[in-house]
């Protein structure tokens, strides 16, 4: 019998998951499928136990359910990571039907750092957003030694730790290594950016674009002809889900054969893209 795992999202239509978990369970010879699964907000926990009852195997969950799922009744355990993080992505189903919740994110973000040679050890780093993609970005930067880190909003609150954009001027000073954590310049959307309009860039920033799909977001170009350097959150999303596939599977997946898999898929989806667009 086929075990099935998929994404939970509201909406998941963009993702290009299913291409490289399926590539890499063809790769290994596993009788495993990977599907979207949308979830609005308010069927998310209908939703998960409607498939938990299905003999699922378990999850991976996107924008805007990472916190929604620490929650649900059918969780009994949470990694340690996904407690002090405060949000999970990869829930595992287990043989009773009670759901472990976990979260990947961080640990795929330092992966895919240390692969284009980033090292936040020592230095100043900015987050723009506050939702649980940022939670584990936080996790992660400050895990590796990073000086000052420093999360941005549009709605800060009382939080310290937390400023709002106009302490961006001050704090993406040259070297400093900028996350973003939002949305914004995602497939539809792509002509917009977290980046306010009366705000420079200074020189030799780093951006890490969570991003993946445009695989150029605006925010990155405008990055790269301020002088720094950009890199999109494709190989993040390869390495988190090469590492949920472990909580699933018990098996090392290929994470060449995923890496390329997701190549793949986004070459086809901007074709998609390109093809709608008015002549």
């Amino acid at each position: 019998m086929t075990e099935q795992v998929g994404l939970l999202g509201w909406p998941v239509a963009h993702s290009i998951s299913p291409a490289l978990h399926n590539a890499a369970f063809e790769a290994l010879g596993l009788d495993w499928h990977y599907v979207l699964i949308p979830a609005a907000p308010d069927e998310l926990h209908e939703t998960i136990a409607r498939h938990v009852a299905d003999g699922w195997r378990g999850f991976n969950v996107t924008i805007p359910h990472k916190q929604a799922i620490m929650d649900h009744p059918l969780v009994r355990a949470i990694s340690p990571a996904a407690q002090v993080i405060g949000a999970g992505n990869t829930l595992v189903v287990g043989s009773d039907g009670s759901l472990t919740v976990d979260n990947t994110d961080w640990a795929g973000f330092l992966a895919d750092l240390h692969a284009h040679e980033i090292d936040p050890a020592g230095r100043t780093c900015v987050i723009l957003g506050t939702g649980g993609s940022a939670k584990g970005v936080r996790y992660a930067l400050e895990q590796a030694g990073a000086a000052q880190v420093t999360q941005i909003s549009r709605s800060p609150g009382d939080r310290a730790d937390v400023v709002g954009y106009n302490e961006l001027p001050r704090l993406a000073q040259p070297g400093a290594l900028i996350v973003n954590c939002t949305p914004l310049g995602m497939w539809p959307e792509i002509d917009r950016s977290p980046w306010p309009d009366d705000v420079s860039i200074s020189p030799d920033l780093v951006l890490y674009d969570l991003v993946y799909n445009p695989s150029l977001t605006r925010l990155m170009r405008e990055i790269r002809v301020a002088g720094g350097r950009a890199v999109g959150g494709l190989g993040m999303l390869v390495q988190q889900g090469a590492l949920a596939q472990v909580q699933w599977t018990g098996i090392t997946p290929p994470v060449d054969v995923m890496a390329a898999a997701a190549r793949a898929a986004m070459g086809m989806h901007s074709a998609r893209q390109r093809s709608r667009l008015p002549m």
